[in-house]
């Protein structure tokens, strides 16, 4: 039980790869709480995370809003009495081609992909700073490393993901707190389960290891991330993409 008595949160913990973190993180011992806008899916996913027999913590939040996740934060010191773990997985896709591409469509991936994740840091970190200690990571994508047509706006997000991450770790390293981004490249969730089948066989073509990844892949990465053996590890992007980009 590596993460016994801690304390995580992970945001967009409701279902797919946050969902997936939290189930990965709880069997290590930690405490969860989720942190998600849609109701009926935080109710069942806080239940679930109840029965691997550890405290889960459901709050609805709104990322976007800094003084929400301030709240939050508020709520969650006043059940737990400290934040040990920040996973910022919380994220939405837009896409369309640059031309084509709405303003509601740049703002709203901006604003819930970058602007959530500086929210979020920002909130927690206050916690961590006092406690002289805390890990964080960053849900970044490949997509913010080689960019991707039709996604400039989330190829934007999650390329200023990692240059935060990689700022926030320089801020607070003196005070034990590891700052790590991780860059998923394929993997199956719901969020890709509506791609064609000629659009995933393309993708399936670009991976060395020939196969899409799964959620529990991404879950024992950030274990690994926020677990002792990871101590000496901040500031890093690491890729989890099949060999993707290499």
């Amino acid at each position: 039980m590596r993460l016994e008595g801690k304390i995580a949160v992970i945001t967009g913990g409701a279902r797919g790869i946050g969902k997936e973190i939290a189930e990965v993180l709880a069997k290590e011992g930690a405490n969860c709480v989720l942190c998600d806008v849609n109701a009926e899916d935080l109710k069942n996913a806080t239940a679930e995370i109840e029965g691997l027999g550890v405290q889960c913590m459901g709050l609805s939040l709104n990322v976007c809003d800094l003084k929400q996740c301030e709240e939050a934060m508020n709520k969650i010191i006043d059940k737990f009495q400290k934040i040990d773990i920040l996973i910022n997985n919380a994220g939405i896709t837009r896409d369309g081609l640059l031309l084509r591409m709405k303003e509601e469509d740049w703002d709203s991936v901006i604003s819930v992909n970058l602007k959530g994740t500086f929210n979020c840091t920002k909130a927690a970190i206050k916690v961590m700073l006092k406690q002289k200690s805390g890990r964080i990571v960053n849900v970044a994508s490949i997509i913010g490393v080689i960019g991707n047509a039709g996604q400039a706006n989330y190829a934007a997000s999650k390329a200023g993901i990692i240059g935060l991450t990689k700022s926030v770790a320089k801020e607070v390293a003196s005070r034990n707190i590891n700052v790590n981004a991780i860059a998923p490249g394929f993997i199956q969730t719901k969020m890709t389960e509506v791609l064609s089948e000629e659009v995933k066989e393309a993708m399936r073509k670009q991976i060395p290891l020939k196969r899409f990844g799964r959620p529990e892949d991404v879950g024992n990465l950030v274990l690994f991330l926020v677990s002792d053996d990871a101590s000496y590890i901040t500031g890093q992007v690491i890729k989890i993409d099949g060999g993707m980009v290499m």
